[in-house]
C-alpha cells in the first residue's frame, strides 16, 4: 500500500513538474489520473503531503502549481526576536531577508511561501515577503507561566517566538506563576491578536535544581529516555565479550595500549598504540570501539540512533546517543577487559607520511586508561611521581609526543587552520549553581590524540574514496567570497593582509592567525576568520576540508557518540568481509544522502543546546558577581555597544547609552567608536574593566559598564 501512495505521488510530482503543465484544481488532476469520486481523498493526501514537503504550493484560487510557476520560492522561516526573519531556501547558500513589516504572521520554523521584493546587489541579500505559510511548526513552544485573575500568559523562552501566548481560564493544568511549561499552540492569532494556547505539561518552577536545563532540554525536543523496544533490545546485549564474537578477528590483546581521555570520562571509545622504528618511522595504531557488532542494522537501537544523530554533552548531564549498558560498558573500552574494535594500523614515515595501512575487525585489551592530566604531567611537567607510576609507559608517551609534533607540522606546512579559543568548563554544585567558570586546559596529551584522530580519518577517508564505495564524508567547503572580503577589509586597519580575490588558500588564513598570535587583535580577528568559514557537515560525496587543508576526510574515531562514524564502521566492516555486493552499494547510495543531512541537522540542534546550557550558567554565574569589577577585552564593537571578554571567557555588553562620557560616532568601517569632544576611540581587541551592572536570566545576556578608576576614590 506504501509503495503504490508513494508511486501516486511521484507520477502527481511528475505531471505538475512537465514543462507543459497549467495549473490546475483538485477535479481537473483527478480526471487525469482516472481517479473515483471514492478515491478523491488519496489524492488530496498525496497532495497536502507535496505542499507541507514544501514542492508544490495551492494558490487562492484552490490550482497546485510549482511555486517557480507562480513566482514563489518555498522555504523555512527563521524567526528573529526583533521581529524580522530570515528563509533558508533547501539547496541555496543564502537564505532570504524578510523585514518585519513583510513577515504576515510567521513564526519560527514555519514552512512559508515567499515573493522576493528586491534581488540580490553587491553587499545586500535577497529580500521577501511571506505570501503563504504553507504548514505551521507544531512543535510544543517551552516557557514561564504568568499568573491573571483570570487567564494566563505564557512568555516563550525561545526569542523567536515574539509573541506571548495567550491561556483561557481551564487550560493552565494548574500552573501558577514562575513555572517553566510546555504549551500547545491552539490558535496561531494574527497581526492584532495574540496566539493562544494549552498547558500540556509542567517541567518546574523556575526555582527548583535542574529545572532550567530540562526547560531547553524539552525546547531544542531532546530525547530523555529511550524507547521501551530500544531497551528490550539492550537486555540482550551481553556485559562481556562472547568468545564466538571474537573468531576469525585480528588479536592485538598483545600489544601495549592506553586509552587517553578526561578524567569524568566514561564512553572511551579510542585507543593507542605505538611502535617506533630503528629508521625513525612508526607504526600508529588507532583502535576504535567496534559498536557495529551490537548495534545492527535496521534494529531499534539503529532507527534510535540514527534519530538522535549524536550524544549531547550540557553542563549538567549527557544526552547519550546509545544507552548506557553500551556507551559506557561494553562498547567502552575499559582497561584490562577484552573489546571489539575496528583498527587502523598506520605505518608512518618520519616526515609524517601515511606509506602504509590496514583496516581490521580486531580483538584489543587496554593496558592503561589514563587521563590527559597524568599525561602531561609526564611529558610536559616532569612530574616523578606521576612518572614512576606509569614507569613502563613513559617510552610509549614520548614516542606520541613526537609523532604528534610530526603530524601538526606537516599539517602547518600544508595550511591546515587552528583555532585555538579557550572553551569554558563550568563547576556546578550538587544542586547545578555554577560554582566557577575555567577554560579547558589543551596540552600536550589533547593534542597528541586530537593529531593521531585526525590521521585515522583522513587515512579511511581516502581509502574508501579510492574504492569508490559509498561514503560519509566530513566536509568543509570554501568560506563566502563576501564574509572572506570583509575580513580583508578589516585586518587592513591593523596592516594585516591576505593574498587572493574570490579564492583563498587556507594557508593564508594559517598565516595570519600566526602573524596575530599573542597581539591584543589576536582574538576579535580570530573569531572574525573564524565567522567567515562556513560550517562543516556531514556529505555522502567528498568535497573535501578546506579547514583542515585536506581532500579527504571523515569521521571514523567516535561511533559511541556519532552517527556518521558507526554508519562508516558497518560499510567499512561489510566491505572487509566481502559482503559489499552491487545491492548492498545501491543500498548505501540510496540512504547515505538522507543519513548525512540527518546527522548534520541533529549536530546543529546539540551544539545550539549546549551553546544555551552554557550560557545559562554564565549568566547564573555572574548573577553572584553584579557591582565587582573585572578587567577584560573589548571583543566586538557594534552599533549598540562594545562587547567585552572576560579572562574566563564571559562575555557581556556594555550598551551604547552607558558610554556617557561623551557622545560617541559608531565607525562601521573601522568597527570603533569615537568619542566626538574627546576622541577617544574604543577599538576591538582593547583592554578595559568592567563592571557587572546586571543580568537578564530569560534573555541570558549580561549587562557591563565601563569602571573609571576615580569611582573608587569617590
Amino acid at each position: 500500500m506504501e509503495n503504490k501512495f508513494e508511486e501516486r505521488k511521484k507520477l502527481l510530482l511528475e505531471l505538475i513538474y512537465h514543462e507543459d503543465y497549467k495549473p490546475m484544481k483538485i477535479k481537473e488532476i483527478a480526471i487525469i489520473f482516472n481517479i473515483k469520486s471514492e478515491e478523491r481523498h488519496i489524492l488530496e493526501e498525496i497532495l497536502d503531503q507535496l505542499i507541507s514537503e514544501g514542492k508544490i504550493i495551492r494558490t487562492k484560487r484552490g490550482k497546485y502549481a510549482k511555486p517557480e510557476t507562480v513566482n514563489m520560492i518555498v522555504g523555512r522561516f527563521i524567526a528573529h526576536a526583533k521581529g524580522f526573519g530570515f528563509v533558508d531556501i533547501e539547496n541555496e547558500d543564502n537564505d532570504v531577508f524578510i523585514p518585519a513589516p513583510y513577515v504576515n504572521g510567521a513564526f519560527n520554523n514555519d514552512i512559508v511561501a515567499i515573493k522576493l521584493i528586491k534581488r540580490e546587489s553587491k553587499g545586500k541579500r535577497k529580500e521577501g515577503e511571506v505570501i503563504q505559510i504553507i504548514k505551521r511548526n507544531e512543535s510544543n513552544v517551552i516557557g514561564t507561566y504568568e499568573k491573571s485573575r483570570n487567564f494566563g500568559f505564557v512568555i516563550a523562552d525561545n526569542k523567536k517566538f515574539t509573541k506571548d501566548i495567550f491561556i483561557s481560564k481551564g487550560k493552565s493544568k494548574g500552573a501558577v506563576s514562575g513555572h517553566k511549561v510546555v504549551v500547545k499552540i491552539t490558535d496561531w492569532g494574527n497581526e492584532r491578536r495574540n496566539p493562544e494556547g494549552e498547558i500540556v505539561e509542567i517541567i518546574g518552577h523556575i526555582n527548583d535544581p535542574g529545572t532550567d536545563i530540562l526547560a531547553i532540554v524539552r525546547s531544542y525536543e531532546l530525547p530523555t529516555s529511550f524507547k521501551e523496544v530500544v531497551m528490550n533490545q539492550v537486555e540482550y546485549t551481553p556485559s562481556d565479550v562472547l568468545e564466538e564474537d571474537k573468531k576469525g578477528r585480528l588479536d592485538l590483546t598483545h600489544l601495549q595500549m592506553v586509552t587517553i581521555d578526561g578524567e569524568d570520562a566514561k564512553d572511551l571509545d579510542d585507543a593507542i598504540t605505538i611502535e617506533k622504528h630503528d629508521n625513525g618511522n612508526y607504526t600508529l595504531g588507532v583502535h576504535i570501539a567496534d559498536v557495529t557488532n551490537y548495534v545492527t542494522e535496521g534494529s531499534p537501537l539503529d532507527a534510535e540512533a540514527l534519530q538522535r544523530g549524536t550524544s549531547v554533552y550540557l553542563v549538567d548531564r549527557v544526552i547519550p546517543m546509545l544507552p548506557h549498558k553500551l556507551s559506557n560498558g561494553i562498547c567502552s573500552l575499559n582497561q584490562g577487559v577484552d573489546r571489539l574494535a575496528l583498527s587502523c594500523l598506520m605505518d608512518v614515515d618520519d616526515k609524517g607520511n601515511v606509506t602504509n595501512h590496514k583496516l581490521a575487525e580486531t580483538l584489543i585489551n587496554v593496558d592503561r586508561r589514563m587521563t590527559y592530566t597524568n599525561v602531561k604531567k609526564i611529558l610536559e611537567d616532569k612530574d616523578e611521581e606521576v612518572i614512576n607510576e606509569y614507569k613502563d609507559f613513559v617510552e610509549m608517551f614520548s614516542n606520541m609526543e613526537d609523532l604528534a609534533a610530526i603530524l601538526r607540522d606537516k599539517r602547518k606546512r600544508r595550511g591546515s587552520i587552528d583555532f585555538d579559543f579557550p572553551e569554558a568548563k563550568i563547576i556546578l554544585d550538587k544542586e547545578g549553581k555554577p560554582l566557577d567558570i575555567v577554560p579547558y586546559d589543551r596540552n600536550v596529551a589533547t593534542k597528541i590524540i586530537e593529531e593521531f584522530m585526525l590521521l585515522a580519518n583522513e587515512t579511511v577517508a581516502e581509502d574508501y574514496f579510492w574504492q569508490d564505495i559509498p561514503f560519509v564524508y566530513r566536509t568543509h567547503e570554501e568560506p563566502d567570497p563576501d564574509k572572506i572580503s570583509h575580513l580583508t577589509s578589516f585586518i587592513h586597519n591593523f596592516g594585516y593582509n591576505i593574498k587572493g580575490d574570490i579564492e583563498i588558500h587556507p594557508k593564508e588564513i594559517q598565516k595570519l592567525l600566526i602573524d596575530i598570535e599573542g597581539k591584543a587583535e589576536e582574538p576579535i580577528i580570530s573569531r572574525l576568520a573564524l565567522r567567515s568559514m562556513k560550517q562543516a557537515r556531514y556529505t555522502s560525496s567528498c568535497d573535501g576540508h578546506y579547514g583542515l587543508a585536506t581532500k579527504y576526510y571523515c569521521h571514523f574515531t567516535s561511533p559511541i557518540r556519532r552517527y556518521p562514524d558507526l554508519q562508516i564502521h558497518r560499510i567499512i566492516k561489510e566491505n572487509l568481509s566481502g559482503k559489499m555486493e552491487e545491492k548492498r552499494i545501491r543500498r548505501y547510495a540510496a540512504i547515505l544522502p538522507d543519513v548525512a543531512k540527518q546527522s548534520s541537522e541533529k549536530e546543529r540542534t546539540a551544539e545550539e543546546a549546549e551553546r544555551e546550557t552554557i550560557k545559562l550558567k554564565k549568566v547564573q554565574y555572574m548573577e553572584k558577581h553584579i557591582g565587582e569589577v573585572f578587567e577584560g577585552i573589548i571583543s566586538s564593537v557594534t552599533s549598540w555597544g562594545l562587547y567585552v571578554e572576560l579572562p574566563n571567557t564571559v562575555e557581556g555588553l556594555v550598551h551604547v547609552t552607558a558610554l556617557d562620557d561623551d557622545y560617541y560616532i559608531y565607525d562601521e568601517k573601522q568597527h570603533i567608536f569615537i568619542g566626538e569632544r574627546t576622541s577617544k576611540i574604543y577599538r576591538i581587541g582593547q583592554g578595559v574593566k568592567v563592571l557587572v551592572s546586571s543580568v537578564n536570566k530569560v534573555e541570558r545576556t549580561i549587562d557591563f559598564e565601563l569602571y573609571k578608576e576615580d569611582e573608587e576614590e569617590n
